[in-house]
């Protein structure tokens, strides 16, 4: 009897020490992660919704230099992910290298900080961006890892956590719009009104608070081993199929199978088919011979990976060649939304701000209306259209991704188009008034003209952003899913490239002609020229996005019918 006493003693300590354990996985977990993603949100739209006005008016750039440097930053803050995606999967994994990112991160923060406090005017530029590219280095292992390390975290297998993982997403992107929208609002007229000494420092505190807080949930965390760089599989598959380009298939479509060898590959062929979880397609077959099994796989008793390949593995291939002309058609998009934290803020300051008798509202504090309205525009997306959507087409989500994504694009150009009337009507008041000449003069217009355009760039997010994350983390192979997040965002980095070779390119031939478009003096510009441009160049490319979406062949498992074909059948 004592021996059982002992027994349950022992189990009731055990019990107790599993209660005091924190569990893993789930929300105990992800709340730690979405901690760190709003603080980095906060500080890069702390950052980069005002820094035109910093270069502007600290550093005494021109307009254009200006818009070319912020374009540039932000542009290589969204090609570092492809980096940092690499390292994750093959070598730190996800928490390791969100760790080490955020360290730097919070370090580049620090020095920005300094830099416009107590490093000497001589110095001051050079240290400023130096600090500004510590921060694009943190950005490139932060950004493809985090919301994948976050949702890593909702087992599937447990149905209250699958449950919890399709409501995640939604919270996910409701958090960090709540942080830039935030980060917008105050930190922006800190800076504007108190100094940038204490605006930044606001920036990197929220970093360190965060980073502390996501150490606080380390024993919670489910982290996984690195998998190995997903660009190897990848480069597998094309070795493969360019060492058989020579080879033909049977009718079948399997491979080649030599008498002598028949039993001994067909038991291979019937394995393959045993484990693949792709169904075939017919696109990209020349990929297909990757998998073919000539005389010289059937010779060897153990499978080369650079010359034969599972069927799995050449249609995981596949689905990342599918995504690369949708990821071109859509540069031009990012091209027109990186206007936001440029000329729309340039076009602001030139114009009535004032609220009441006393508060006079940042001119990049506009940007918040862009949060604003997604914050708005989701949940009404989400209740009455995508129902009344479902109805019309029969789709589970009311619309393709893509279909969700083009009507996005056709925002953005509806965008350039509002903004180019506007820029035209402020011009013109300010002729009617003699400020032609007098370039930081107030134009006596209101600055409200200008919120028509902010709220369809919020529409467009909410369109085409979102749609571009969902088909980027869908229709990617599961094990490139880091590789998908920082390909989705090069798509922003690569965009805001376009934008600055665009204003070079514009400011090479206006000035030839004695007339510069992008001059300082937004007066006697022509802003709403080149805002013109860019909707004509958007529109031509949605021509080609859409020919490109209609030849689109979604993600399908065998057996399996996507949510999308059905759509499409419907």
């Amino acid at each position: 009897m004592d021996g059982i006493e002992d027994g349950h003693e022992h189990t009731k300590k055990l019990s107790a020490a599993a209660a005091r354990k924190p569990s893993k996985g789930g929300w105990n977990s992800a709340i730690f992660i979405i901690v760190v993603e709003v603080a980095e949100r906060f500080a890069f739209y702390g950052l980069s919704g005002n820094l035109i006005t910093y270069l502007t008016n600290d550093l005494h750039e021109s307009t254009a230099t200006a818009a070319k440097n912020v374009n540039t930053w932000i542009g290589v803050s969204s090609i570092f992910p492809i980096l940092g995606a690499f390292l994750a999967d093959s070598f730190l994994g996800r928490f390791k290298t969100i760790l080490l990112s955020t360290i730097i991160y919070f370090t580049g923060l620090v020095l920005l900080t300094l830099s416009v406090s107590i490093i000497p005017m001589s110095h001051r530029e050079a240290v400023f961006f130096l600090a500004l590219y510590i921060l694009a280095i943190g950005e490139g292992g932060h950004k493809p890892c985090v919301q994948t390390f976050a949702a890593d975290q909702f087992n599937e297998e447990k149905p209250e956590e699958k449950a919890a993982k399709s409501s995640f997403f939604n919270w996910w992107y409701l958090s960090i719009v709540i942080g830039a929208t935030t980060a917008v609002l105050l930190v922006i007229y800190v800076q504007d009104n108190v100094g940038w000494t204490q605006g930044f420092g606001i920036l990197a505190g929220a970093v360190a608070v965060a980073l502390i807080i996501f150490l606080v949930g380390i024993k919670r965390y489910r982290t996984q081993a690195p998998v190995g760089s997903p660009y190897t599989a990848v480069a597998q598959v094309l070795i493969a199929a360019a060492r058989k380009r020579r080879v033909s298939e049977t009718r079948q479509g399997w491979g080649i199978c030599y008498e002598d060898d028949e039993k001994d590959v067909a038991d291979h062929i019937e394995s393959q088919r045993r484990v693949r979880t792709l169904a075939r397609t017919n696109q990209f077959r020349f990929l297909d011979k990757a998998m073919i099994i000539d005389n010289i796989d059937a010779s060897n008793n153990t499978r080369n990976p650079w010359r034969l390949c599972t069927l799995n593995q050449v249609e995981e291939v596949k689905l990342v060649l599918r995504l690369i002309p949708i990821w071109l058609s859509c540069l031009m998009f990012t091209a027109i939304i990186v206007q936001t934290h440029t000329f729309f803020t340039k076009q602001g300051s030139t114009m009535i701000r004032t609220i009441g008798p006393n508060f006079q509202l940042p001119p990049a504090s506009l940007q918040s209306l862009i949060g604003i309205t997604i914050l708005i525009a989701v949940p009404i997306y989400d209740r009455f259209f995508v129902p009344i959507a479902r109805k019309i087409t029969g789709h589970p989500s009311g619309i393709t991704m893509l279909q969700r994504i083009g009507f996005g694009l056709f925002l953005s150009i509806l965008e350039m188009v509002v903004s180019a009337l506007v820029e035209a009507k402020r011009v013109s008041i300010a002729k009617d008034h003699g400020l032609m000449e007098t370039p930081k003069a107030i134009v006596p217009m209101n600055v409200w003209w200008l919120l028509p355009q902010y709220i369809i760039s919020g529409l467009a997010d909410v369109f085409a952003v979102i749609g571009l994350q969902e088909l980027f983390y869908d229709q990617m192979p599961e094990a490139m899913r880091s590789m998908g997040a920082a390909a989705y965002l090069s798509i922003l980095g690569l965009g805001s490239f376009i934008n600055t070779a665009a204003i070079s390119l514009v400011q090479a031939i206006t000035s030839r002609r004695g007339g510069v478009w992008l001059g300082d003096n937004l007066n006697r510009a022509h802003l709403d020229y080149f805002y013109w441009v860019l909707a004509v160049i958007s529109a031509l490319n949605l021509c080609v996005f859409i020919w490109v979406a209609n030849r689109f062949v979604y993600k399908k498992v065998e057996d399996e019918e996507t949510e999308e074909e059905k759509g499409a059948e419907s």
